[in-house]
């Protein structure tokens, strides 16, 4: 229903009041000299009708010091059609890596890419989720709404997703995955590791007990 209403319809979906992203966060420019970009895939474990789709998204980072998203080519592909789509993305825009999670068909999205590479060489990053994907979510928001971000075009589908992703989303309540949403914040978090470093908790010194003095 949602993606009817977007595709078929010209409709936008819904923001979410209680949203990560706002529509006023997101900023178009045209990108610079890339000094670093990455493919992320966030690959859906099946194909058919009703499945989810699989993120594809290429995240740059410019020499002005902003990510850029470069392409969002997400959509509902069989696994050797996305390792495919994986690899006319990296040679399309030079990329440096290849980002997936491991968590989420980490091991199948490394073979089927160097499966699609036919000998080639891809860097390939396969990163662990430690954490929810809202948790995951919230520093890469906060770089969009400190203005650290901008989109090289209109991505309809990405933007209506970031838009309806909020820290309660319900993945069964809304009837879909946020795969474009989650390929987007792999990409990001490669791109600024030190917005998700987690803070060490400082070490706390108990006081001192003093001791009783003999013969008291």
């Amino acid at each position: 229903e949602r993606q009817r209403k977007r595709f078929f319809d010209g409709l936008f979906t819904a923001d979410d009041d209680n949203a990560l992203w706002r529509r006023g966060y997101i900023k178009y420019d045209s990108p610079p000299e890339m000094k670093r970009i990455v493919v992320a895939v966030d690959p859906a474990a099946k194909s058919e009708v009703g499945s989810d789709e699989s993120g594809l998204i290429v995240c740059g980072l410019g020499i002005d010091g902003r990510g850029y998203v470069l392409a969002d080519e997400s959509g509902k592909y069989r696994p050797e059609e996305w390792a495919r789509r994986v690899i006319s993305l990296y040679d399309t825009y030079d990329a440096d890596c290849v980002v997936a999670e491991i968590n989420q068909g980490g091991e199948m999205v490394e073979a089927m890419v160097k499966a699609a590479a036919k000998g080639r060489a891809i860097p390939y990053r396969a990163v662990t989720a430690t954490r929810s994907k809202q948790v995951r979510a919230e520093p890469i928001a906060a770089l969009y709404e400190q203005g650290r971000v901008r989109h090289a075009e209109p991505f309809p589908a990405l933007e209506d997703q970031m838009c309806a992703f909020t820290i309660a989303f319900d993945r069964k309540l809304q009837g879909y995955s946020p795969d474009r949403v989650d390929a987007l914040v792999w990409g990001m978090t490669n791109l600024f590791p030190q917005m998700v470093v987690k803070k060490k908790q400082p070490t706390v010194i108990p006081p001192r007990m003093s001791m009783p003095m003999a013969g008291r």
